[in-house]
């Protein structure tokens, strides 16, 4: 008789365990900027939308923590030699989504995809600190010299750097360092990676997906840490139209937009005071200008007086509510241990601004009989546009005759990395916090929009990076960021703030300068 009670009273318990576990079981509802171009590492376009759904879906030898650290991934311990080059990962035992295990084999797989030239990998250039990357990437060596290996029966992956890489531990949390089922890729080339196919290691894995409407993913129960995921997927909603996003969300149908129209700041402040999240964060709004022979913007004066004509004051203040600082330099404030270094010019008054731009473009020889005519041409967003339209306002009063245009955010990236444009409007979001980070976009082919190739930038910044010290490694790039501004490659407009809007009732969001924001550590209560 108390046997039996006693069961009674155990499956009870249970009972009402799994009760309560399905009440709280949660889909996460999250308004994303585009797209995904695609759900492989190697063929995003490098959004800051997209690394929000692939670090959901797959785990990197690192990871992001809820407060934006770097911390142990399936990689669950390293170590680096004395001179820096060498790298070793023990990896922790983890499963693809198939249940098939996840090696060495398949970072190493990874890395050797993406920089195989045949592949147009997106974000190759973050490997080329690794032996024989960047010669294999422009066709001068074979894919099987890259400098990594896979040792002790698919536990330990090594990497062999070029050069000592003083930034490399947090660069790892970046897509190029995800690894890729090496078997199913070799069997469905491309196809692998749509979602009737794909197997992932994150704590995610991809269920369905309608383009333009609803990416759908679902817990991964063999993620190496499931234990710990309390929702049961996370559904990705492409949302370009951030007002339409914020209607949204005070609907019940998303839990968080991820960036909400910054001139709503102080309206949402009353409406919904609580899911309002503004966090300094290292990013950079700027427009890029082709330097390329035979455009109007490879002339210098050309560039310096569109950067002076700008009152960014006056578009911080009037369209973006004050909730971002006006941008003079390409690193933000606040970057660790370095100081930027903007364009004196800039901060003039701005009439002596506007005076020195005329003087810039009559010298160039634009005027009244030979008007300087521009295309400006930015990402879907109504927030992109209003700021175009201030920008073309203010040229107009130097005498330039702008036209802009708008495009979906893969195809106006894609024209870029083309040189199909003359002047378009681009955005940083660091990943981790080094100035480097911000450096590398005029540097590395990816991100070079406008083809500035001066030698002197390029020799400081191959030289911060063999620097021995923090100190001289610092002073090299702000020696280079210096040469940047001088150059006048690039238009900085508005240091970026964090524009989140969380539903008040989640539990695990935490704000942090780099807005990351795994799903893993989410959950609703």
């Amino acid at each position: 008789m108390s046997r039996f009670h006693g069961f009674m009273t155990a499956s009870a318990a249970a009972l009402s365990l799994l009760l309560a576990a399905q009440a709280n079981a949660y889909t996460l509802k999250v308004g994303i900027t585009s797209n995904p171009a695609s759900l492989s590492p190697a063929k995003i376009t490098g959004g800051t939308w997209e690394e929000d759904v692939l670090r959901d879906i797959y785990a990197g030898l690192v990871d992001v923590s809820a407060d934006g650290k770097v911390i142990p991934g399936v990689a669950e311990r390293w170590e680096v030699s004395e001179d820096g080059l060498t790298w070793t990962f023990h990896l922790r035992e983890s499963k693809w989504s198939d249940g098939s295990p996840v090696t060495a084999d398949d970072f190493a797989f990874s890395l050797r995809y993406f920089v195989t030239p045949q592949n147009a990998a997106t974000g190759v250039e973050r490997l080329y600190p690794i032996v024989n990357a960047e010669d294999i990437a422009r066709g001068k060596a074979s894919p099987d010299t890259l400098g990594v290996e896979s040792k002790d029966e698919g536990r330990t992956l090594v990497i062999h750097l070029r050069e000592r890489t003083p930034y490399f531990a947090k660069m790892l949390v970046l897509y190029p360092f995800y690894p890729m089922p090496h078997t199913l890729v070799e069997k469905l080339g491309d196809r692998w990676s749509q979602p009737d196919n794909i197997v992932t290691n994150g704590a995610f894995k991809p269920a369905s997906w309608t383009i333009n409407t609803e990416l759908a993913t679902v817990k991964n129960p063999n993620y190496y840490d499931a234990e710990h995921v309390a929702l049961d997927g996370v559904n990705f909603y492409p949302t370009e139209d951030r007002n339409a996003g914020v209607t949204r969300l005070r609907a019940g149908g998303l839990d968080i937009l991820r960036d909400f129209p910054a001139s709503r700041l102080n309206e949402l402040k009353g409406l919904i005071p609580d899911a309002v999240h503004v966090t300094p964060r290292l990013g950079t709004y700027y427009y890029t200008m082709n330097l390329r022979d035979g455009q109007p913007t490879a002339d210098r004066r050309v560039r310096e007086a569109l950067s002076l004509a700008i009152q960014r004051e006056l578009i911080t203040s009037k369209l973006l509510s004050d909730s971002v600082q006006p941008a003079y330099a390409l690193v933000p404030p606040g970057t660790s241990d370095y100081t930027n270094q903007p364009l004196a010019e800039l901060k003039n008054d701005p009439q002596k601004r506007l005076e020195r731009a005329k003087a810039l473009l009559a010298e160039a020889s634009y005027g009244p009989n030979k008007p300087l005519t521009l295309k400006l041409t930015y990402n879907n967003s109504p927030e992109h546009k209003r700021i175009a339209v201030a920008i073309a306002a203010m040229w107009k009063q130097i005498g330039v005759n702008t036209s802009i245009e708008n495009a979906e955010a893969n195809v106006h990236y894609s024209n870029m990395r083309r040189g199909q444009f003359q002047i378009g409007r681009a955005a940083w979001l660091s990943s981790y916090d080094d100035a480097q980070n911000f450096l590398q976009l005029t540097y590395t082919e990816g991100n070079n929009y406008g083809n500035y190739q001066n030698p002197r930038f390029r020799e400081l910044y191959e030289a911060a990076n063999r620097a021995k010290t923090p100190e001289e490694r610092r002073e090299l790039m702000q020696k280079a960021e210096k040469q940047l501004a001088d150059d006048i490659v690039l238009i900085p407009i508005y240091y970026y703030a964090a524009l989140n809007l969380v539903n008040p009732g989640l539990k695990g969001w935490q704000d942090n300068a780099i807005d990351v924001h795994p799903s893993r550590w989410i959950s609703h209560p």
